[in-house]
């Protein structure tokens, strides 16, 4: 099925709407009250992106569940560690699929993050390394803010630190996919070449 690519403003507002109302909540009422409302505008984002594209990222959907999981055994069993925890979770599955894949010579970036550029098989275990590396150290840096750290200082962490935090990364990745980037038209002729030395 054919994704029809949205407005860049519209894929920033289903990442951190959710987030922004997770903060407000807790903000005026407590961190169980966020929870909810996080809940229900992570489910509120994915709808959305898939009646405007037809289609929802993989990294979009694992998030969704977890916090969905760790949401409703926060509220629940009334215990804030779950969704404290739940950063961790993402962070180190996400880790753990990278690093994994790396291992059996896969790197599967491309898939959760839903990119539409090319890269030499060099570049893309490259950035994998780098991404699965970052989630890493994600993973600890929350471990570490939830459990020496008050829950507001948490909150404002997750939302206003991590997200620059990806930011600033993600666009620091940017000399290293100009540098193994693959031109489709030189793909498509090096394929052509390999199907004409076969046929020889």
């Amino acid at each position: 099925m054919d994704k029809t690519q949205p407005h860049p403003l519209f894929k920033l507002a289903t990442e951190l709407g959710p987030l922004l109302v997770f903060f407000f909540v807790n903000a005026k009422f407590n961190l169980f009250a966020a929870t909810g409302a996080f809940m229900v505008a992570i489910v509120a984002a994915m709808i959305a992106s898939y009646v405007v594209t037809r289609h929802i990222p993989i990294m979009a959907i694992v998030t969704g569940v977890i916090v969905l999981v760790f949401g409703t055994l926060t509220l629940v069993l009334h215990d804030e560690t779950f969704i404290k925890v739940k950063p961790t979770i993402i962070y180190g599955l996400f880790a753990a699929i990278l690093g994994g894949g790396l291992l059996f010579g896969r790197s599967f970036i491309a898939v959760m993050f839903d990119q539409m550029f090319n890269l030499t098989p060099q570049g893309w275990r490259i950035l994998t390394l780098r991404w699965a590396l970052f989630f890493a150290g994600m993973a600890v840096l929350n471990e570490i803010v939830w459990r020496t750290q008050s829950t507001d200082f948490w909150v404002n962490f997750k939302v206003f630190g991590v997200t620059p935090l990806t930011m600033v990364f993600a666009i620091a990745q940017m000399p290293l996919t100009k540098r193994y980037h693959l031109d489709p038209v030189s793909l498509e002729t090096s394929e052509a070449e390999a199907g004409d030395v076969r046929k020889g």
